[in-house]
């Protein structure tokens, strides 16, 4: 008690708990919330600062039952045994703090979004306790008034805070997934040789998959990838928005995580620490965050249960990279404009012209899976299908009427749950549409030829649906009604067909 010190009397910028409870968490959100005011005040629990010793004993146990199977096979001897053990010590500490940087990065995105989305964390505490695995007072989080308050501020949850509700996450998520058919799906297997170290993935391949907590490991596995990029709340979301099963989930998010190749550019992300400011870090992880979490819902919402994540991921990886590429040449003349001012804008921050490519085209490939469909499903190249998309969804003020959705206040899950729907229903006509345009194309013509003669048409309903949006882009500002209304004229345009 004589050198007691209080959170809010501290004056460094950042704290590390090399022990545990040198704070108190109470403790750990004062000095925090000394942060949310510019002062500093970066901190995250003891849990999370001593994870990798948790994390270095958890890689020793599983590596030597590994390597006790293959010694009572006689394919090892004690003394080989050891030496094997002593020559991999770097590279579990590079795995470990591989698991930790990733774990401390998420927390990072979280804050980042924690004021935004301050909502979604208040109902993922409040199932949390109605479920009985959180003791919300135990675990010194704010009450419902006190989140009410910090929303009126615009604050959102502190690292301490967050660090609680990543650790309760990764705790449910693990045993959904252990009780799902996750740990067998062949592909997401693969996890667990990425969890030991290369001279047993080399050798020794055969024997994880006798492993006896081999669906243990790849739970965590594919638990840490989940929770680490998506954070704490997305799989509740995705699950209520949806009604899918966590394992469903988890394999679309696997599938466009694949697809989209998002581990080169979490590298690329990653190779930028120390030669950028940390926003831009954050600017790129949170943009990926978006493009993930919509494309996942998109994959969910395919009928029926999705098939295996090796085939999902042979229809839409190679497609994703051509659209990838291709994309500024398909986009209209004022969309290409925004795309290569980004561009511009990205590599004068120091991004590698790939990453700078991508996170320029960000806004408009949340249609992506749409496009490869359509591509697929049409016989059309995936630039064609494209160049219609785009000069379509600029012709009906698609975008601005997507942009209106997206900025809908939330004040809670059903409102939340509304804003998918909407938003749902607006991509599901823009696909009808362009599907529409596709099937009255005449050969010799470019795509955007194909969408100003089916524009040019004498339609009725169209030239109205076209005077009511006019009308609305004077609005000061749009609510859900409006949107409503908006969306459903589309609507009767994409039913009448071709008429």
């Amino acid at each position: 008690d004589a050198i007691r010190v209080n959170g809010r009397q501290l004056r460094c910028k950042v704290v590390a708990e090399g022990g545990n409870l040198g704070f108190t968490q109470l403790g750990r959100i004062e000095y925090a919330l000394q942060g949310c005011g510019g002062i500093g005040g970066r901190i995250f629990t003891d849990a999370i600062d001593n994870s990798a010793g948790v994390d270095t004993s958890d890689h020793e146990v599983n590596i030597k039952i590994l390597l006790g199977a293959v010694m009572l096979a006689g394919e090892l001897d004690q003394e080989n045994r050891n030496a094997l053990l002593a020559s991999m010590t770097e590279e579990v500490g590079e795995l470990v703090l591989v698991d930790n940087y990733r774990q401390n990065q998420a927390l990072s995105v979280m804050e980042s979004m924690s004021a935004q989305r301050l909502g979604s964390f208040t109902h993922f505490i409040q199932t949390l306790e109605s479920q009985g695995l959180l003791d919300r007072a135990i675990e010194f989080l704010p009450s419902d008034a006190e989140l009410a308050e910090r929303k009126a501020k615009g604050l959102g949850l502190t690292r301490p805070e967050l660090a609680v509700l990543l650790s309760y996450d990764k705790i449910v998520v693990f045993n959904q997934l252990l009780d799902s058919d996750v740990p067998e799906d062949p592909f997401l297997s693969k996890e667990l040789q990425r969890y030991f170290p290369k001279p047993l993935q080399e050798k020794y391949a055969d024997y994880m998959l006798s492993h006896r907590l081999r669906r243990e490991i790849i739970a965590t596995a594919v638990t840490n990838s989940l929770v680490n990029r998506m954070g704490s709340t997305f799989l509740l979301r995705m699950q209520e928005d949806t009604g899918e099963t966590p394992a469903q989930v988890a394999k679309a998010y696997t599938i466009v995580r694949e697809s989209m190749q998002a581990r080169a550019l979490w590298a690329e992300i990653d190779a930028l620490d120390n030669t950028v400011p940390e926003s831009v870090q954050i600017e790129a992880l949170t943009g990926i965050w978006h493009l993930q979490r919509n494309l996942t819902r998109w994959m969910i919402a395919l009928p029926g249960l999705l098939p295996d994540i090796a085939r999902m991921v042979e229809r839409y990886q190679e497609p994703f990279s051509v659209l990838l590429q291709s994309l500024p040449g398909a986009l209209t003349e004022s969309d290409r404009g925004r795309f290569e001012a980004e561009f511009r804008r990205l590599s004068a921050l120091g991004m590698s012209a790939q990453l700078a490519h991508f996170m320029a085209a960000l806004p408009f490939l949340d249609s992506s899976m749409d496009i490869i469909e359509l591509s697929l499903r049409e016989g059309q190249s995936v630039k064609s299908v494209a160049q219609a998309h785009f000069a379509l969804s600029d012709a009906l003020h698609i975008n601005w009427l997507m942009a209106g959705i997206e900025a809908l206040p939330v004040a809670g899950r059903w409102q939340a749950q509304a804003r998918g729907v909407l938003r749902d229903e607006l991509q599901a006509q823009q696909r009808q549409l362009v599907s529409t345009v596709l099937g009255s194309l005449q050969a010799g013509k470019e795509p955007s030829e194909w969408v100003e003669a089916w524009l040019s048409r004498d339609d009725a309903a169209l030239k109205y649906t076209l005077g009511m949006f006019t009308d609305m882009r004077s609005l000061s500002e749009m609510d859900f009604p409006t949107l409503s209304v908006a969306v459903r004229r589309l609507a009767q345009i994409a039913s009448t067909g071709t008429r």
